[in-house]
């Protein structure tokens, strides 16, 4: 009898430490997926700075089109909200990159023009902003790939075993990958409006 309450004992503690092993393991790999997005979303938001800059200059420079320059400030706009909301839990990662995916045809329409307006592409300030936009493009990728690493390590733990079933237990759910969305493979025109 007295082997059977010791054996029993020594199940429930062992499958108290594995609850809580597996618990706090899923907690800070949470937390690491969550620390990934927030690097995501601080070079996306270097990108949404840097916009109104290249906005202005372009502006202040060229002739330019209204329409254009509205275009570029509302899909940053958009995608800027599109980034808050999946960071709050009430969006998607899919709508973010979709919001992204117009901003950048936005973006390669105003930049397009500075081989029809000279002293644009002569003009400092711009050389510089596109540099910025360029090198914060570079970071952004390193951003999302280091995300969907961290991704991948959470997912993996929530859906092996034994972990799947603390995961179950505990809501520590699967998180959603940065992938390609529709229409991404096709490099974007850039139309100088001849």
């Amino acid at each position: 009898m007295k082997y059977a309450l010791w054996a029993l004992l020594a199940l429930l503690l062992l499958v108290g430490f594995s609850a809580m092993s597996s618990y706090n393991g899923f907690v800070s790999l949470e937390e690491g997926v969550d620390a990934e997005w927030a690097n995501v979303e601080t070079q996306y938001q270097r990108r949404f700075d840097l916009i109104p800059n290249l906005v202005a200059t372009v502006k202040g420079v060229a002739e330019f089109e209204q329409e254009t320059l509205t275009a570029v400030t509302e899909a940053r706009a958009s995608a800027f909200n599109a980034m808050k909301a999946v960071g709050e839990g009430t969006g998607s990662i899919g709508d973010f990159q979709q919001s992204n995916m117009v901003l950048g045809r936005a973006m390669n329409g105003m930049l397009g023009y500075s081989e029809r307006y000279p002293e644009l592409k002569a003009n400092q300030n711009f050389s510089d902003l596109q540099a910025q936009l360029e090198g914060t493009e570079n970071r952004i990728s390193v951003a999302r790939k280091k995300f969907n690493d961290t991704v991948k390590g959470y997912n993996g733990k929530v859906r092996r075993f034994p972990g799947a079933l603390w995961a179950g237990m505990f809501g520590f759910e699967q998180r959603e990958y940065f992938e390609s969305v529709e229409g991404s493979e096709a490099a974007p025109t850039v139309d100088f409006g001849s």
